[in-house]
């Protein structure tokens, strides 16, 4: 990935500063509540929810097994519909790779589609070093950009702003991006709305290039699949005459009948509906004739791995790969709600970044060793991903990671562990335990000792250990160990002897 966001923190700091902000809490709160009960309401209207989660996790799991073929079957379909394939090993080079084509049109502006990939490697920051404006067309993402914010949500980028908030943007920031805002702009949801639509008409018209992620590809055809709300995406896919999509390359599905499996999941899961007002898909070009169809004369398609190819080598991380973006675990981690997403320092935030983006990146920066720990591990992520991620057994097992020694540096077979910070006392108390568990004379000695102190004993911890203590008692010391009460009451042998 390209990084961290500059200057931010590792998560428990941004945490804690999150936590005191009590309008971010309340728009958070409301916001999460409500789409987490619509979508229980909606996924409750399948009987068969079960069956279509385990075959959305099935299809992506054969998808990834075999990802070599079908990234292959992929590059010729597109290659013979008329379009280009680019391939990008990390950010620098799919920057790179989107910026030279669109100077290659003349162009200085491009209109985007929402797309995680392109915010994942900063494209838009990218073309502006180059002299190339890149303006976000999704409702969310334009609040974001106008108000020189960063998102906070994978579905609803700007729920950490209320009505007031944007009303207040659009008023300032539109003029300054072109069509300003209409006078005498309330908070309304109608008159934003209709302010927004209105600023990205001329957006819309006047763009020759769009730039786009894909929710899905699909290997037979080589189609690409965006699916939506608001029609921004059907714009940017059909009006200008060249389009270039960046898309992970785990996004591959192998065919149309796979495809059908996540158009009942992906809505239902997002933004609790039935189906997606607009689902839009493109195969190749179009040869731009009159009456002959609309589309792109030209489809340049950048499959960017930028950190996959390394999570895939990962026997138990690889299945956050399966990810198909609906955002359900966000809405119901308690973590999330509280802290918000700018807290975990990625485009990914809440439960799927604190697995995703500590692959994508390493574990060797402070922000991306306390991402695993960003969790209660009360698993209620689990239970609503529509593709069965387990991301507590992934969280528990980045935390190995980062205590043992996070990858900084990877190539080809070889890995080399990167010593982890602030984890030094972690490490010795677990060298200090296994001592005493392969030595029960010295355990049994020890047992006994704390049973004769426990008067003694504190009851929170010193130093470091008061942030674990400060909302919990540690556990009272028993009167007597256990094997001197077996002994004891029934005068059994004490193996450990």
């Amino acid at each position: 990935m390209s990084g961290t966001y500059l200057g931010m923190p590792a998560f428990p700091e941004a945490a804690r500063e999150a936590v005191r902000n009590t309008t971010l809490r309340g728009n958070l709160r409301h916001a999460t509540h409500t789409i987490r009960d619509k979508r229980a309401r909606a996924v409750a209207e399948l009987d068969d929810w079960a069956e279509l989660r385990e075959a959305g996790k099935r299809i992506k799991d054969h998808t990834l097994r075999h990802l070599d073929r079908y990234l292959v079957q992929v590059e010729e379909a597109v290659t013979v519909a008329g379009g280009t394939v680019h391939w990008a090993a990390d950010a620098d080079e799919a920057n790179e790779i989107v910026a030279r084509l669109v100077e290659e049109t003349g162009e200085s502006e491009v209109v985007k589609v929402k797309s995680m990939a392109t915010q994942e490697i900063g494209l838009n920051e990218a073309l502006e070093a180059r002299g190339i404006h890149a303006y976000e067309t999704d409702l969310a993402e334009l609040i974001v950009q106008l108000g020189k914010d960063r998102p906070s949500h994978i579905l609803v980028p700007a729920i950490h702003r209320n009505r007031g908030e944007i009303r207040d943007i659009f008023r300032s920031e539109m003029s300054e991006w072109g069509r300003p805002a209409p006078e005498g702009l309330t908070d309304t949801p109608a008159e934003l709305a209709e302010a927004a639509r209105l600023h990205l008409r001329e957006k819309f018209l006047r763009a020759k290039v769009g730039i786009s992620g894909a929710n899905f590809m699909v290997a037979e055809t080589g189609t690409l699949v965006v699916v939506e709300s608001e029609g921004n995406g059907r714009m940017c896919l059909t009006l200008p005459e060249t389009l270039i999509s960046v898309v992970g390359i785990e996004k591959i599905v192998p065919t149309w009948r796979d495809l059908e499996v996540f158009l009942q999941t992906l809505p239902r899961s997002s933004t609790a509906e039935r189906m997606n007002p607009y689902t839009s898909m493109w195969t190749g070009t179009s040869d731009g004739r009159a009456g002959e169809g609309d589309g792109p004369r030209a489809f340049h398609l950048v499959l960017l791995d930028n950190g996959r190819t390394d999570t895939l080598a990962d026997e138990v991380g690889r299945q956050a790969l399966r990810c198909i973006r609906c955002s359900a675990c966000l809405n119901v981690c308690p973590v999330y709600e509280r802290a918000g997403g700018h807290a975990y320092g990625s485009v990914y935030p809440g439960p799927i970044g604190a697995i995703l983006s500590p692959q994508l990146r390493g574990t060797g920066s402070e922000i991306d060793a306390s991402l695993p720990y960003a969790s209660s591990l009360c698993g209620a992520c689990y239970e609503v991903c529509p593709v069965a991620i387990d991301i507590p057994e992934v969280l528990v097992h980045l935390r190995e990671r980062v205590v043992q020694g996070g990858p900084a540096v990877r190539g080809g077979n070889r890995v080399v562990l990167k010593p982890a910070k602030g984890h030094a006392a972690e490490r010795a108390a677990m060298r200090a335990a296994r001592w005493a568990f392969t030595r029960p004379g010295a355990l049994r000695t020890g047992q006994r000792l704390a049973s004769r102190s426990r008067r003694l004993h504190p009851r929170t911890l010193p130093g470091p250990g008061r942030a674990w203590s400060g909302s919990r008692d540690l556990p009272p010391v028993p009167p007597e160990p256990f094997r001197d009460w077996w002994q004891r009451t029934h005068g059994g042998r004490d193996e450990a002897k």
